[in-house]
């Protein structure tokens, strides 16, 4: 259990790192390129997405799985001869793929609203190969329980990125220019990536042996559908790349403005609303073997706790951001971007917080119940109410038809997914109540923020106000919390503490115990 907890913090601590430093890209990618390069870049980097998912998104897992089941049975050959299989029908897959795409070059240039995209895809090609070689020798690792090397490798290709892009990137270049330029520093950027993780995977012992047909059978029949059913959960994104800019430029917008409206929506907005789910996430990834475990005993009891429980940490956690978000999002376009439409648009949409908290960790719950097609297939239906919201509402409210088209799909979703785990359990998750008392505490802590940060601002700078006004939404909110018995604070407090005290009792007798030798 130990050996678990250490493994969860260690991914937590690198993928917070790894977030972190790629947040703070985007901004100042934001600010140096501007909104129209950043809706150029998204566009081309969402097909160019689908095309990776097709090439590594069941093969690192597979891999890690196959090869953990030939060291256990300390089958050394078929674990080299898994790495040299994997290797070839991967850089095979991506090769097809670029070819596909370069021979039919003008077709898929007509996909896009703004031809000047494809450009940009044909710069990011060479990344889909080396990100196929990366994943095969990633997916080894993993199957080796090396997780340092996992974190690491992830880590070290987003600061490369940051460093190329910093250096390609000027002020003076054109918006196709600049767009160019990203995608040149994420394919330099993956070639870096693949030279390192395959420097680690020799480094720690790892080999290849001659690849052999009864390894090559079990690696395409597991990792297909796997890689079928994030294949197809991929095209959302490229479709909303070509439905968004199209219906905006239908009702009035030309290419350029509804590219940079895109830009700002998707490129500034949608990842600030995302924040909460790196917590989420650490959950999700702590749950999946403990849940996997509690199966595999059959106890119902520790199931049905761990659901409900986490499902109100994950409402707790998304709750206390709409308040914040609600209150300062406009301040915090300004502040990051320097774009106050990026600010407006979070504010609007942080009620689409809730939803998308639930979604998150219903997801993890029943991919860890072994539920991932009924997911997939509840992620599907919430995406096709999105769809109409994308393609009818731009005429009504325009971008925001995106936030409201985005709200309704989690929260369908959402919905979708809690009926499957109540059914699961068969017993009441015991929710509603939290959330509607979350939901009638955002009200009050989002007007005490807005009062608080309207006087700030006559008094404070941007920065100053944007940090009380989200401590004061903070304290107010876990205040209420536990005055309406949402979240047991004083308990929280107290486990805290005794932890501390275990750490500094253990600190001082290994002080003493060192004076003594």
């Amino acid at each position: 259990m130990k050996s678990l907890f250490k493994t969860v913090a260690l991914i937590t601590f690198f993928s917070a790192l790894t977030r972190v430093a790629g947040f703070l890209f985007r901004i100042y990618l934001s600010r140096a390129i501007g909104a129209e390069s950043l809706g150029l870049y998204q566009v081309a980097f969402s097909i160019f997405m689908v095309l990776l998912t097709i090439v590594s998104s069941g093969l690192p897992l597979i891999i890690s799985r196959m090869s953990a089941g030939f060291r256990a049975k300390k089958e050394g050959k078929k674990e080299s001869s898994l790495v040299s299989v994997a290797l070839i029908f991967s850089v095979v897959i991506s090769v097809i793929l670029c070819l596909i795409i370069l021979l039919f070059k003008n077709l898929f240039s007509g996909l896009f609203t703004d031809a000047r995209c494809i450009e940009i895809l044909i710069v990011l090609l060479p990344s889909l190969v080396f990100s196929a070689v990366y994943s095969v020798f990633r997916g080894a690792l993993w199957g080796q329980n090396n997780y340092f090397a996992l974190c690491i490798t992830e880590l070290f290709e987003q600061v490369f990125r940051i460093f190329v892009c910093v250096l390609v990137i000027g002020s003076t270049l054109s918006a196709i220019e600049n767009a160019t330029s990203v995608a040149w520093s994420l394919t330099i950027a993956c070639l870096a990536s693949m030279l390192f993780v395959v420097i680690l995977f020799f480094f720690y012992g790892g080999k290849m042996s001659k690849p052999t047909k009864q390894i090559f059978k079990p690696l395409l029949r597991q990792s297909t559908p796997i890689t079928g059913i994030r294949v197809a959960g991929s095209f959302i994104q490229p479709l909303m790349a070509l439905i968004i800019p199209a219906r905006l430029s239908a009702i009035g917008y030309t290419a350029s403005q509804a590219m940079s409206i895109y830009g700002i929506a998707v490129g500034m907005t949608v990842p600030l609303l995302f924040v909460p789910t790196t917590l989420i996430g650490s959950l999700s990834t702590a749950l999946i073997p403990d849940m996997s475990a509690a199966m595999a005993q059959n106890d119902n009891a520790h199931i049905e706790k761990r659901v409900r429980s986490s499902i109100i940490f994950s409402l707790f956690i998304s709750c206390l951001f709409v308040p914040v978000y609600l209150a300062l999002g406009e301040q915090a376009g300004i502040f990051l971007y320097d774009n106050a439409l990026s600010g407006t648009l979070l504010a609007s949409a942080a009620w689409v917080l809730i939803p998308l908290g639930i979604t998150n960790i219903t997801s993890a719950l029943l991919n860890s119940l072994g539920m991932e097609i009924k997911s997939f297939i509840n992620f599907f239906i919430g995406a096709i109410f999105m769809f109409f919201a994308l393609w009818f509402l731009p005429s009504l409210i325009g971008i925001n038809a995106l936030v409201y088209g985005m709200g309704v799909s989690y929260l369908v979703t959402a919905i979708l997914n809690t009926i499957m785990l109540k059914r699961k359990i068969k017993g009441p998750l015991n929710i509603l109540k939290p959330l509607a008392k979350l939901i009638l505490i955002i009200v009050p802590v989002a007007a005490l923020t807005s009062f608080v940060a309207s006087i700030c601002g006559h008094i404070f700078p941007l920065f100053f106000t944007l940090v009380i006004g989200g401590i004061v939404a903070v304290v107010s909110f876990m205040l209420l919390c536990s005055v309406f018995n949402v979240v047991d604070i004083h308990s929280i407090i107290v486990m805290t503490k005794n932890k501390f005290n275990i750490k500094r009792i253990k600190f001082l007798k290994l002080k003493r115990a060192t004076h003594k030798k």
